[in-house]
């Protein structure tokens, strides 16, 4: 087992790794920028070193920055957390050059896998039902528009290097296709210095449905319980759930078999999540795989009893799973909700700002809040907006949302502001509790409505 891990990321993800680390007598080394000198994570590590100024390019984007820290400080392995530097597969091939373990898949699983098209075509291969779209990259207007002629519309661009809704526009018609594939593919190359695009076909009244899955060095592989991440905004997920309603036992089987068969295809090690869309017939298509640990993996947490960082941790040191198939099983429902720093009246602004005072209920049964926030403590303009996450787990469904509407009701920050209200709302909605909603539901009709009840709004 590993001695001591760096942790390449910072705010509640790197927090909620170091506590692991330390549950499992493991030391832990933080990063931190210039602006973040005084956050939580660095004061619990046993050890905290600067990577940089507040910029991410700067600091927890600064390869050789970072994996100078983890020399400097002796770290047997580095754990990337989510966002940042997690997917980028040049920086897991360079931690495994200078002889540090790389704390989840192989650097050419994350090349093949971030790569959306060669994903794509990977899956078919395997098997895998995709999404209808295009084959290979499309690099013009020309070569979309063939696409598209073929597909129809409405469609969705996508880049191929991209994730969190960056160089992704949807297109309902012809007219539309040419400037938006141009303000897709800058934004891309902008965001990711890479302007391949690829093109999928929408499909309406779905639902984004997402499967965790777990494999060791030795090959054993297993799936976790499916969460529903369908209420999104600007393709950002806004609140998570496990298990998904409407999923049946046989379902869920199912959906097993095509995670597990596609893990074992790619020859994938450690945890990944693989995203799929449902159509209104129950099938099932392959969408992407995020080759990391996900901002939702509490809720899986929650109804496994499972914690997923240590599996990530055992698996990384060549550790057998500790867990079959068998033994996973669904223990009532769990619910996600995300708090950002952002002023949702003002179109989600994000806010800045000095955190005056804090009140987080963390008392009662099934009562989970991951973050890293503290009075006193400065919200950056630098970094994500979400300060941390709300997650609660009850027996069913139903006492679970009242569970969820209690804990954002009593939640109280002063300094800045967030959406908590917001969320507040979007889990009374009857819709929302009824579980009928897709991924369109939160931006074309309860937002709209939302909106129009703020105060000052006709």
């Amino acid at each position: 087992m590993f001695k001591k891990v760096l942790v390449a990321n910072r705010g509640e993800v790197a927090v909620r790794i170091i506590r692991t680390l330390k549950e499992m007598g493991i030391a832990s080394v933080a990063i931190y920028s210039t602006a973040d000198k005084d956050s939580l994570h660095v004061q619990i590590a046993d050890e905290a070193i600067t990577v940089g100024g507040p910029r991410p390019k700067d600091s927890y984007l600064n390869m050789k920055n970072i994996l100078s820290a983890a020399l400097l400080t002796g770290a047997d392995a580095i754990h990337p957390g989510y966002g940042f530097l997690s997917e980028n597969s040049l920086f897991a091939e360079m931690v495994g050059e200078v002889g540090i373990t790389w704390i989840g898949p192989k650097p050419e699983t994350i090349d093949l896998m971030g790569n959306k098209e060669h994903a794509r075509e990977s899956m078919k291969v395997a098997g895998v039902p995709v999404i209808p779209g295009s084959d290979g990259f499309v690099h013009n207007f020309d070569e979309a528009k063939t696409v598209a002629d073929r597909i129809g519309y409405p469609l969705l661009l996508k880049a191929s290097a991209g994730g969190g809704g960056k160089g992704m526009r949807f297109v309902y018609s012809e007219s539309e296709l040419s400037d938006k594939f141009d303000d897709a593919q800058n934004e891309a190359r902008a965001a990711y210095g890479d302007d391949h695009m690829y093109i999928e076909k929408v499909m309406q009244q779905v639902r984004h449905i997402e499967v965790q899955i777990f494999r060791d060095q030795q090959g054993h592989t297993i799936y976790l319980p499916e969460r529903n991440c369908s209420l999104q905004r600007k393709n950002q997920k806004v609140l998570e759930e496990s298990p998904a309603t409407g999923i049946t036992d046989a379902m869920r089987a199912d959906l097993g078999k095509i995670a597990t068969t596609a893990a074992d295809a790619v020859g994938y090690i450690n945890t990944g999540t693989i995203e799929f869309l449902e159509d209104r017939d129950g099938n099932f298509y392959f969408m992407e795989m995020n080759t990391r640990i996900q901002v939702e993996h509490p809720v899986t947490e929650m109804v496994t009893g499972l914690d997923l960082i240590k599996l990530q941790i055992q698996v990384a040191a060549g550790e057998n799973l500790p867990v079959t198939q068998d033994e996973v099983q669904v223990q009532g429902h769990s619910i996600e909700s995300r708090l950002n720093a952002e002023r949702p009246a003002a179109e989600f602004a994000p806010s800045a700002g000095t955190i005056d005072f804090v009140f987080l209920p963390t008392g009662g049964p099934g009562v989970r809040l991951d973050t890293a926030v503290f009075s006193g403590d400065k919200i950056q303009p630098f970094y994500d907006s979400m300060i941390g996450k709300v997650i609660v787990h009850a027996d069913d469904r139903g006492q679970a949302i009242a569970k969820l509407q209690r804990v954002l009701g009593e939640i109280s920050i002063k300094g800045i502001e967030t959406n908590r209200t917001f969320q507040q709302a979007l889990v009374s909605d009857p819709q929302v509790q009824r579980g009928d909603f897709n991924t369109r539901y939160l931006e074309t009709e309860f937002l709209p409505r939302w909106s129009e009840s703020l105060p000052g709004t006709e």
